[in-house]
């Protein structure tokens, strides 16, 4: 009888055993942690989507933090966990790449966009940009908000338009910085400034707002938006997440929310 009770004892550990390998590979999987993504401000509504089709289709999660570009790559540098990095200019993926914070063979140029001039959408009047446009007679008494032209690229393709359209020093007193490019956009939704530089993608997605001019492409560098995985990543996702933002799957997105996706 004992031995009869050894033999069923060792018979069902066996198939415990058994179930519990089995069971292994699906388990790991399912408590695969979330990628982590800090993307620039302006890309919100169209990651948003995408990462929806990304769980959709490929069973996992990609959990984003928004923000100014040059905050997000300073968390990187100060040891913040991110998976991948998509900045809104060159010059801050540079400053991540040159302390080797990401995996250079892995950096690509994904997005191209626009910048624009907008006015709150019950008080907006066309104004035509060309050199020394009256902007800051348009402004009256109110201020232009804009990304903080010292830092965030936002800001800083702005400030180069106004210097190259002859403008720059009529208004730079009237500028009214903010932390990122929405929260410019922010500013002129809610009425408390007359204009704003924000990108053409951000004037998309606010109906409280309306584009009033549009900045000639010669007058700013290049507004490229870079992407990349961080360099402490481990994530085995993050190589095939870059890949999704660059396939057929998510360009219709971006195309709709007013991106032009590099080739």
């Amino acid at each position: 009888m004992i031995d009869g009770l050894r033999l069923t004892g060792r018979f069902l550990l066996l198939v415990a055993l058994t179930l519990a390998a089995a069971g292994t590979p699906s388990l790991a999987v399912a408590q695969q942690p979330n990628l982590l993504i800090f993307a620039a401000a302006s890309l919100k509504n169209a990651l948003d989507e995408i990462n929806g089709l990304y769980a959709a289709q490929k069973s996992q999660k990609a959990t984003t933090s928004y923000g100014a570009s040059p905050t997000l790559a300073k968390q990187i540098e100060a040891g913040a966990p991110a998976d991948v990095f998509i900045s809104a200019d060159l010059d801050w993926m540079d400053y991540v790449a040159q302390r080797d914070l990401i995996k250079a063979d892995t950096r690509a140029n994904l997005l191209g966009n626009a910048i624009v001039l907008i006015a709150p959408a019950n008080r907006a009047q066309p104004l035509a940009i060309a050199p020394d446009f009256p902007l800051a007679q348009a402004l009256g008494n109110g201020r232009l908000a804009m990304a903080d032209p010292a830092s965030v690229p936002a800001g800083k393709y702005g400030k180069a338009a106004l210097e190259a359209l002859g403008v720059w020093r009529a208004v730079a007193a009237k500028i009214a910085p903010a932390e990122n490019v929405r929260a410019a956009l922010l500013l002129v939704s809610r009425g408390e400034a007359p204009l704003g530089i924000v990108y053409a993608t951000d004037a998309v997605a606010d109906p409280n707002v309306k584009i009033v001019g549009r900045f000639p492409p010669n007058t700013h560098p290049p507004i490229l938006y870079p992407i990349a995985v961080t360099a402490s990543s481990r994530h085995p996702g993050a190589a095939d997440y870059l890949a999704f933002l660059k396939s057929p799957a998510a360009r219709p997105v971006f195309e709709k929310h007013g991106f032009m996706l590099l080739d």
